[in-house]
């Protein structure tokens, strides 16, 4: 019979009316700035494919954040619905500016990605100023003000769909023996596939070979992407719980909760979910109707820092664990630092190679024996002088 591992405990029984009370606590201790730093423009940078936001106030404050590649899709909107509610205004005041944007000129009916993310790209230029204002780091300004730690361990995936089980076998121990670390991921079925498997077989082989390849004591995560309906991710999922596998990710389409939750009560084996979820209402359901035993907010989709705390502190209350979802390079840095804040990480994160983060972060960022320390240092704890370079090209400019 599958035993979940330690790490993961009972749901608490946690009421919508407990889990609103906690939607609805601020996230900024914006005490610890001096001000008013009131909010004089923006802009949007690129260089050699990266994007990134700088904000700057009216005394000559700065913040930049990174932003994702889809910036290059989304920008009308941070550009032209977003930003100008924040000219001219405290940046102290962002969480109530942030609401306020949501709901004038119909907003609202724009949430989903290209919302979410023009908030996380924002709330994180705007953070890296505050904390430089304050001469402090980002994570102190957030929750409760404190590291619950200082280093994460990690695991590793490919990613591939299109490989055989013997091939996908060997990417993954070639990216073992490179990082150190003690657990793995691997993709299961055909992504949103309706039931249809990548290469015929595939699902159930690289369960039972990855299993006898690395080992009884090595941690298998597996990921569906959405690709099954509730009857099939039950039946994948008696097999994961056959290879012992730590948890199991997004079986259902990611819009399907009610599929989504008829898998977590057909199975022991942990249920992760959330990286494609926008609304904190519902991962609210979600966790109190025990609908996923791992949340998955991903710190750009989810909508950046406020609303990925306000996740994991819902999590919290019914005894489940984060392991956010990753978006590679630029993105996946801020994942480091909201792991920090949070009492209830997960034990093991994606490592995504954190491609063009490592020559900005001073001392480097590298994973050994399977960790990585997070970053400190004032704001961000990134430097960005790069973006003074001649090849910076800017993108827009809105002042007040």
């Amino acid at each position: 019979m599958y035993k979940p591992h330690a790490d993961f405990t009972p749901h608490r029984p946690v009421t919508f009316a407990q889990l609103q009370e906690l939607m609805d606590q601020p996230v900024i201790n914006a005490g610890l700035v001096d001000g008013p730093v009131l909010i004089d423009s923006f802009a949007l940078i690129e260089r050699k494919g990266g994007y990134f936001l700088r904000v700057r106030g009216k005394k000559g404050e700065e913040g930049i954040a990174p932003c994702a590649a889809n910036a290059e899709i989304f920008y009308p909107i941070l550009q032209k619905k977003l930003l100008p509610y924040f000219l001219g205004r405290d940046a102290r005041d962002m969480e109530k500016i942030f609401r306020e944007a949501f709901v004038n000129d119909l907003n609202y009916k724009m949430q989903g990605l290209p919302w979410w993310c023009s908030v996380a790209w924002t709330e994180s230029a705007l953070l890296d100023m505050l904390g430089k204002k304050a001469g402090r780091n980002v994570t102190e300004l957030l929750g409760e003000g404190k590291r619950y730690r200082d280093e994460l361990e990690m695991y590793v995936a490919s990613g591939n769909r299109h490989t055989t089980p013997e091939e996908e076998v060997e990417v993954l121990q070639k990216r073992v023996d490179e990082t150190g670390v003690r657990a793995i991921k691997f993709k299961l079925g055909g992504r949103m596939s309706r039931n249809a498997d990548s290469i015929a077989g595939r699902t159930e082989g690289i369960l039972h070979l990855a299993r006898k390849h690395f080992g009884d004591d090595f941690i298998i995560h597996a990921d569906g992407n959405g690709s099954f309906d509730a009857a099939k991710g039950i039946e994948v999922g008696k097999i994961a719980e056959g290879i012992n596998a730590y948890f199991y990710e997004e079986p259902c389409p990611f819009d399907d909760l009610w599929d989504t939750k008829a898998v977590a009560d057909g199975l022991d084996i942990p249920l992760a979910f959330g990286e494609q979820e926008t609304s904190l209402r519902r991962f609210a359901w979600l966790i109190e109707h025990d609908g996923a035993q791992v949340l998955q907010p991903d710190i750009q989709y989810t909508g950046g820092f406020i609303q990925c705390i306000k996740v994991a502190r819902m999590a919290e209350a019914a005894g489940k664990p984060v392991t956010p979802h990753v978006s590679g390079g630029w993105p996946s840095y801020n994942t480091l630092l909201y792991l920090a804040v949070i009492p209830n990480a997960g034990h093991y994160h994606e490592y995504k190679h954190f491609k063009g983060v490592e020559d900005s972060v001073p001392g480097g960022l590298k994973v050994k024996d399977g960790r990585v320390r997070i970053p400190g240092g004032k704001g961000l704890g990134l430097d960005l002088g790069f973006l003074d370079k001649s090849d910076a090209r800017l993108i827009f400019e809105v002042r007040e």
